[in-house]
């Protein structure tokens, strides 16, 4: 599935040139008073609820040959002396200003570090203003079906947080990418088939989230990792930059007035917004072999982009220089909350100024591993004690199973990542049933995005699993969407998974342990998973009303505090959301739907949870659960849930929930096999 130099025009259902052809693809024809209205409707809802360019000060290498082999990074290549400069910033920013006047088609285009600190926006003569969010099947529910209420701005560094936090030195994926693995099969359009492995990413990295850090007007960039304004995008147009084989940003661009996704992968589609982030990416390309179109899952090759270098009709090479076009062709542009409109170098990764850098054994030594620092260059999580009584895990608790998560990532083979036989990287997080942070640790090279979502993941285990879980829910406040005024009761959600599992006094009692890859089962469109025509999952909208943009329980809980932020980021509002997406304290950065995490008991008595992200869903799920499990064995103390407490007891309309999956032989230095098993 190699991306060819010359594409042809998609058929029905792909977000290209021709997405207005799309049925069920609401028409961007909002007026502008139309549009004023919907804002003001929206408003009295809600209402009622610097830097330099010194250091590297060469640009990228030209993109290699068709085919050739350019990788050599295996997580090591990244050191203070590579960063996308000044110099950098603005060829990439020329490069795809050229592009997109030699095609007519005026673009908003974002750049970002690594770490996801805005480097610039800029914004073309007559670029589109908003953009319409639609899953092109006609649904108005969450998100989806929401008209000129986005910026052009939100949806360009959306895009470009994606393909910087989706990329590493092992693997280099784009918005194109997320758009094939968070659908309700995968591959999209193979009925029958489970759900993408990401299922549920694309509401991580939220500007509510508690983890995420935020831009300070005036300050140039800050220790990562950096919010984004809509989440994860799978929109195409996000793709990420790369100096010497080691990533160091992305690109995002906005141009066609469209955020949405691709929901036919069979084809290759001509999408502006992707061709013109091409241009910009030349001399920063990722190494062919480190592209999403080099690495599988499940036995099918990812998407990279669907088109490349020869479909450019500028040559980058001769782009006028940046300074020659801003204030001619457009200007760099301010966009609250993210960025005051300047010109900035990136943050070189893995050091302090990214706010990731290595453990240096004060914590975890002989493990490689890598930790999240303030401003101050301090450890902000680092094993502590829990929060929630006499039960609560003990630091050296927490510490003990952060390193034996650790050393088990350090084993595993990784299943997204390039060459092969390379070891996982992940991130860590481990939670009280408060909620509360206890660890936050990472393996080196570990992808940004599962930052956040480790901690989600963790967070949602424990959550479901305590037997707090319905009151809360019972007691959060409705949310509205505002396309419709439809009124969504959380608590509605605890009534349908009482019907589904025929439990009365589930998410009440604490009798059932629920993993993330249980919780997920639940939170899909069909059940069982991906099999067509069968009822949704309690915690899922019917597949009439889903997309991904409005998945369920997941959006809902938070959606009020994305529309609260989207009205922030335009200046509607002067008040920025919270570092809470819910108005539930144990859930302050959401939760998330796809597996990797498993809860912490000690006995019959949950005190925990733990959560893992970063190379595979597998992995995922064998690094949690075989990590407290030899955690246990060394303190004594605690471990994974009974076996009779697990969710894969319950057996809801005839079939068998999962609790974990772990690969068959997933070690780099042993032929163990079938790991998990018995334990």
């Amino acid at each position: 599935m190699g991306n060819p130099t010359t594409e042809n025009e998609g058929q029905g259902g792909n977000k290209g040139t021709h997405m207005s052809k799309v049925a069920g693809t609401p028409a961007r024809t909002l007026t502008k008073t139309a549009a004023s209205l919907f804002l003001a409707a929206l408003v009295a809802l809600l209402s009622g609820c610097g830097g330099g360019g010194g250091g590297r000060s060469t640009v990228g290498t030209a993109p290699p040959p068709p085919g050739q082999q350019q990788g050599g990074c295996t997580g090591s290549c990244a050191d203070a002396t590579i960063f996308l400069t000044l110099d950098d910033v603005g060829r990439i920013l020329a490069q795809a200003i050229d592009e997109a006047t030699a095609r007519s088609q005026p673009a908003t285009i974002a750049i970002v570090d690594r770490v996801g600190n805005v480097l610039a926006v800029f914004k073309m003569n007559g670029a589109p203003d908003t953009v319409n969010i639609t899953g092109q099947r006609g649904v108005v529910t969450g998100l989806d079906g929401i008209n000129d209420l986005v910026s052009s701005e939100m949806s360009a560094i959306a895009k470009a947080i994606t393909g910087a936090f989706l990329s590493t030195e092992g693997n280099a994926f784009t918005t194109r990418t997320a758009s094939q693995i968070i659908q309700q099969n995968f591959n999209p359009g193979e009925l029958n088939q489970p759900a993408g492995p990401l299922f549920g990413v694309q509401f991580s990295q939220l500007a509510c989230s508690d983890l995420i850090n935020r831009f300070i007007p005036g300050s140039g960039t800050n220790p990562g990792p950096m919010r984004s304004p809509l989440g994860l995008s799978a929109d195409p147009g996000g793709i990420p930059l790369y100096i010497d084989g080691t990533p160091v940003g992305a690109i995002g661009v906005e141009s066609d007035g469209f955020y949405s996704l691709d929901l036919v992968i069979t084809d290759f589609d001509r999408d502006p917004d992707e061709i013109i982030a091409i241009a910009g990416n030349f001399g920063y390309a990722a190494p062919n072999d480190r592209r999403a179109d080099e690495i599988t899952a499940d036995g099918k090759v990812f998407r990279f982009t669907d088109t490349w270098f020869g479909a450019l009709v500028s040559d980058p090479a001769t782009a006028q220089p940046f300074a020659a076009l801003n204030g001619v062709v457009g200007n760099l542009v301010p966009v609250t909350g993210y960025t005051d409109g300047a010109l900035l170098a990136g943050t070189a990764f893995s050091t302090p100024a990214s706010g990731i850098r290595a453990d240096n054994g004060e914590h975890y030594p002989g493990l490689d591993a890598f930790v999240l620092v303030d401003g101050t260059n301090t450890n902000r999580y680092p094993p502590r004690d829990g929060t929630d009584g006499a039960d609560a895990l003990t630091a050296a608790e927490v510490r003990t199973l952060m390193v034996a998560a650790l050393g088990v990532a350090n084993s595993a083979r990784a299943q997204i990542r390039r060459p092969p036989g390379s070891q996982a990287r992940v991130t860590v997080s481990v939670v009280d049933t408060n909620g509360a942070i206890l660890a936050v640790a990472r393996t080196r090279d570990g992808p940004m995005f599962g930052t956040d979502v480790s901690l989600q993941k963790a967070r949602t285990a424990v959550f479901f699993s305590g037997d707090y879980a319905a009151d809360d829910l019972n007691g959060a406040p409705d949310t509205t969407y505002p396309q419709t005024g439809e009124v969504i009761a959380i608590g509605d959600y605890v009534t349908a998974v009482r019907a589904f599992l025929g439990m009365p006094t589930a998410l009440a009692d604490g009798a059932v342990a629920f993993a993330d890859r249980s919780g997920g089962n639940l939170s899909r469109p069909f059940f069982p998973d991906g099999i067509t025509g069968t009822p949704n999952g309690p915690f899922s909208k019917p597949f009439a009303e889903w997309s991904p943009f409005s998945t369920g329980l997941q959006l809902d809980i938070s959606n009020t505090r994305i529309l609260e932020h989207i009205l922030f980021v335009l200046g509607l509002s002067g008040t920025d959301v919270p570092q809470n997406c819910t108005t539930i304290g144990r859930l302050p950065n959401g939760i998330q739907i796809f597996p990797g995490s498993v809860p912490i008991y000690r006995d019959r008595t949950l005190v925990g949870g733990i959560g893992v992200s970063g190379d595979g869903v597998d992995q995922d799920d064998m690094i949690s659960f075989l990590g407290l499990h030899r955690a246990g064995n060394i303190t004594g103390t605690f471990n994974n849930a009974p076996p009779d407490m697990r969710a894969d007891q319950l057996t809801p309309q005839g079939i068998r929930l999962r609790y974990v999956q772990c690969p068959q032989a997933p070690f780099i230095d042993s032929a163990e096999q079938n790991v998990c098993e018995g334990l």
